[in-house]
This record gives structure tokens, sequence and C-alpha cells, in this order.
């Protein structure tokens, strides 16, 4: 439902810059608290807990959106924001650990595929609602009745984080489920800086950091300055549809069968550079065509009905939402790759939302300060594509299992603590 909101432009309102400034204070918070605080606690509590601390700010969110379009009053929307990032952090580190680690290695494309089909119907069908509750519109912003629909499917997905599992219940082959005993601080700060410093996932960072900054871009510049309020809401219906595609074409690409994993990484990699080249190569075009239309004074006039003249940034503005899924998926992918233990992938995804959300909030404030949509497509062309080419080494080191190489660490670990706990001078 989030997606549905922010996907509208603007979060649905005429002037985008408060929206944007949200966006800045949510990205922000998600990433100070990401990695150092909801990773931490997600070891101690579980899915559960984490969903049920995070899950309300969501609501908080959209219904501090409906007060808006009463009071105008923009710092409570940003406050609302910040909120909120803190408890996406929480929700996004336990979505991810779940999605890599509750599957086996065979299945963890396919997963994800399911995962983000799921995630972006919530996010189609919300724009479908907006679209049918603001197709006789004249304004450029959404009706209270979609900020009050959108706020009730959230509490009601806030409450169903109740029936997650826990990992000790979950037994799958080659995963490590949590202990039954606290974990030790020593022993999480070690294993973060140990998960953290191997070059293989030093070179996924640049991958993480681009993986939300075409966002603001795509949302504000592309949809929300170009159509009217009615064909941004069915712009953002298509946009999440073409992500469930998106997810489970490279769902299917990442699981088959008859390829190794590392072949299949690579696969996934030619993938996300090849469409990536052909989509942005087309949003050029769209920028230079809309930077004309803007010096002209023409701007949120497009309805989906005006023929040819609505057909091409549409069917752009589908495209980018499908690479979107696309990149994410491999994303996740490249992470349960390296790890079947739900600790260690809840730090990689703690550090994914972190440098995510690092990203997002640089990009979001880049297009707060309205500058030129030229230079924010530039940079989200050139982060994207050079961001796939620093990972090209993690692409080439992927095992075909990460079952035998934990057994094996975990083995050293426990004798390690049985050493320490002799008395000096004796041997096990």
């Amino acid at each position: 439902m989030y997606n549905a909101l922010s996907g509208l432009g603007g979060s649905g309102q005429v002037d985008p810059t408060v929206a944007a400034n949200a966006t800045v204070a949510l990205l922000s918070a998600t990433a100070g608290t990401a990695l150092f605080v909801a990773g931490p606690i997600f070891q101690c509590v579980g899915p559960r807990m984490c969903l049920i601390l995070g899950g309300w700010t969501y609501a908080l969110y959209s219904g501090s959106l409906l007060g808006f379009n009463h009071t105008e009053n923009g710092a409570f929307v940003i406050a609302s924001g910040a909120i909120l990032g803190v408890g996406a952090s929480f929700l996004w580190v336990s979505q991810g650990a779940i999605m890599t680690t509750y599957v086996p290695e065979s299945q963890k494309g396919r997963a994800i595929a399911i995962f983000w089909i799921i995630f972006n119907l919530g996010g189609g069908v919300g724009s479908l609602a907006s679209f049918g509750l603001n197709f006789h519109s004249n304004t450029g912003t959404v009706s209270d009745s979609t900020y009050i629909a959108l706020l009730v499917i959230m509490v009601f997905g806030w409450a169903s984080g109740l029936l997650i599992c826990s990992p000790l219940d979950v037994k799958v082959k080659g995963l490590r489920t949590l202990s039954n005993e606290e974990p030790n601080q020593r022993q999480t700060v070690q294993l973060a800086l140990r998960t953290m410093s191997d070059w293989r996932v030093l070179c996924m960072l640049p991958v993480f950091f681009s993986a939300n900054v075409f966002y603001s871009y795509q949302q504000n510049e592309v949809n929300g300055m170009t159509f009217n309020i009615r064909t941004r809401s069915l712009n953002g219906a298509l946009y999440w549809m073409a992500q469930m595609l998106g997810g489970l074409i490279m769902g299917c690409l990442l699981d088959m069968p008859w390829l190794t994993r590392r072949w299949r990484a690579v696969a996934g990699w030619v993938t996300l550079f090849v469409a990536g080249m052909a989509i942005w190569g087309g949003g050029y075009k769209f920028q230079l065509w809309s930077t004309h239309r803007l010096a002209q004074g023409l701007k949120q006039d497009i309805d989906y009905t005006n023929g040819s003249v609505s057909a091409g940034p549409i069917v752009l503005y589908v495209c980018y939402g499908a690479y979107d899924a696309l990149w994410q998926s491999f994303c996740y992918w490249l992470i349960g790759a390296q790890s079947n233990s739900p600790a260690k992938t809840a730090i990689l995804v703690g550090a994914y939302k972190t440098l995510q959300s690092t990203g997002g909030a640089m990009a979001w404030r880049v297009n707060a300060l309205k500058k030129a949509a030229m230079t924010q497509f530039a940079m989200d062309w050139i982060l994207c594509i050079g961001s796939l080419l620093v990972v090209i080494p993690t692409v080439w080191a992927i095992t075909s299992t990460n079952v035998d190489e934990e057994d094996v660490d975990a083995e050293t670990q426990e004798m390690g603590d049985v050493k320490q706990a002799l008395p000096s001078g004796k041997n096990a």
C-alpha cells in the first residue's frame, strides 16, 4: 500500500516537495537503524516481534497525508516519514531474512519471485483503488477516501504479522536456525564484522546503494510531472504489476536447474546489464522530450486517453517498474547465495537496507532541491551501470552451495567455545 501511495508522484499531492522531504527523513532513519539497530534486535526477538514493532508506522504515514489535505502541516508528514523509516528497518530486515533462509538453496529464486508478486500486488491493487476513487477528479491531489482506504489496509497488514512463523519452527535442509540462547554481544559484533569485511560483500555494496536511487526521478519527474492524477494512479498500478512480472522472470532465471549457481548468477547479471542499457536509453529520449515540454510550461496534463502522446511515456514507466524488480530480486538472491543462516542474512539485509536507503535519501534530497530532471536521470543511469560493473567479482565467486561451508564454520565455532570453557592447559 505504501508503494501505491508513493507511486502517485508526490504521494498524491500537487507539490511533491513535502513528500520528497518526508521520504528523505524516512530513508535517512532507515539507513541509521537497519544494520545497527534492527539487525541485532532481530537476533534477540525474531521476525514476528520485529514486524509488530515496525508495521504500524505505515498507517501513521498515510494518516499524516490525510491530515495534510486539511491542515497543510508538512512538519507532521516529515516527522511521520522519519518514524516510518525506523519501522521500515524492522519490517525489511525481518522480511529479507525470512525470504532468503526459510527455503532450500534451490528454491531461493522462486521464493523471491513469490514475495515480489505478493508485495507488488498490494501496490497494484492500491493504485487501481486510487484510479477509481480519483477517476473524475480535476485536481492534482488525491481524495481523502484514497488515504483512508490505504490506511485501513495498512492496519490489517500490520495485524497479519502475528501469523509469521519463528525460525525455530522452520526445518529446512541447510538452514541454521536462531539459537534458543540469548545471543552473546561479543559474538554478534564479531559476526557482523566478519560478514561485512568479506570482499564479496564489499563488492555488493554499490549495487545495494543504487537499488533505490531511481525512485525519486521515476515517480516525481516521469509520472508526477507528466500525467494528470487519474493517469498517475493508473500508471502506478501498471508499474507495480510490471514489478510482479519482473520479479517472476528473475526468480525463474535464478532457479534454472540446468545451470550451476554461478552461471545462474551470470545470467542474472547479463539480464540486468542488457535490460538496463535498453530501458535507460529509452529514458534518455523521453527526458529530452519532457524537458522541451516543461520549457513550454506543460506539465501534469497528459491523460491515458491521449493516444500516441501518452503511450510511449506509459510504456517507459512500466519498463522502469519491471527493471526495479529485476534489480532488487537479483540483490536478494545474491544475499541468499552468501549464507543460509538467518543471523548472518539479517546482517546482510540490514546492510542492504542501510545502503539502499542512503542512496534513496540522497536521490530524494536531490529531487527536493529541484535539480534538473536530466541531471537526476544521468545520476541514476551512471550509478546503476557502474555498480553492476563493480559486482562482477562477487557474481563470478558464487559457489555451488553454502551448506558444507557453514557446517564447517559451525563446528569450528563450537570447538572454540569448548576450548574456552576448559581449564588452562587441558585439551578436549
